[in-house]
């Protein structure tokens, strides 16, 4: 076979995979930077308006209450995921008895489908006979009023993203179990606390998993939509649930201002990057990768 025929060969193999991201990744993206910049309803053409979203993005208050929404939930949700499910991970890590099935448990909620989840927690977090609060007057507490209440609702959500890490605790464990077992007798040896083994040997081998949970963390988080939309229709109560992504979604499929929409995606995308890059330079001197590098 030829040079020019055997080049061929593989163009044809590779031309339904760029088909693929043309399609479907590359021309949506360059659209959707358009669509920004243009008063666009998706039922007319699109007419160029400059920076004209933007512009009343900023000035808009249900945008910067949902900036806050979102922030808010993000710093309380996050951090209590990645600690509970590094918690988790190591507990199941131990060398006890149940261990398989401890980790199928703790990873079925994360199998659930979001619609599905969002259903069962309505349930759940009803204020008049949910099951939490029935289990809480059981003791002699008086609970809440999950869904209702203002105050209560973003815990009420941080409850139910902390009930499904079951995948990151997965990850934590596959890093946990790569941990070599000769630093972690060396450091007994040398007469090291159980607390002592996990700041200095367990905690630095595993760091780049942590980086790389707190990324899809804060993706997450920034990005939090389904539960929230279904358990709490219109961001109530008191649009004290009305996230980011949920106005977004409103904006181009309920208001039909799908350049507006375009314009948050990309406000979006430049929040979650500039965290993201924020994160990577925090933690380059803290994150150890194989050999003793850092990132």
């Amino acid at each position: 076979m030829s040079k020019r025929k055997h080049n061929l060969v593989g163009y044809l193999f590779a031309l339904p995979w760029f088909i693929g991201f043309s399609v479907f990744l590359a021309y949506p993206l360059a659209a959707s930077i358009y669509f920004s910049f243009c008063d666009y309803s998706v039922l007319k053409k699109p007419v160029f308006i400059g920076l004209d979203n933007y512009r009343e993005l900023f000035a808009d208050e249900v945008f910067w209450i949902t900036v806050k929404n979102t922030a808010i939930y993000a710093a309380i949700s996050l951090p209590a995921g990645m600690v509970m499910a590094l918690g988790l991970a190591m507990l199941l890590n131990a060398k006890v008895p149940g261990t398989t099935f401890f980790r199928t448990v703790f990873f079925l909620p994360s199998l659930v489908p979001m619609v599905s989840l969002a259903v069962l927690w309505l349930w759940i977090l009803n204020g008049e006979h949910g099951i939490l609060n029935e289990v809480l007057r059981m003791v002699g507490i008086q609970g809440p009023n999950w869904l209702g209440d203002p105050a209560w609702s973003k815990p009420a959500l941080v409850v139910l993203g902390v009930w499904g890490v079951g995948n990151a605790v997965l990850i934590y464990l596959a890093g946990l179990q790569d941990v070599p077992t000769s630093l972690v007798e060396a450091a007994e040896l040398d007469g090291a606390s159980p607390w002592q083994k996990t700041r200095h040997v367990t905690i630095p081998m595993i760091s780049p998993v942590i980086l790389f949970n707190l990324i899809m963390g804060i993706i997450g988080t920034l990005q939090v939509f389904t539960v929230p939309y279904v358990m709490f229709p219109g961001g109530s109560p008191a649009r004290s649930t009305y996230f980011y992504a949920m106005y977004l979604f409103d904006n181009a499929f309920l208001y039909n201002k799908m350049g507006y929409a375009s314009a948050m995606g990309w406000i979006m995308f430049l929040a979650i990057f500039a965290l993201t890059m924020l994160s990577l330079k925090l933690t380059e001197k803290h994150v150890h990768y194989g050999g003793g590098g850092t990132a």
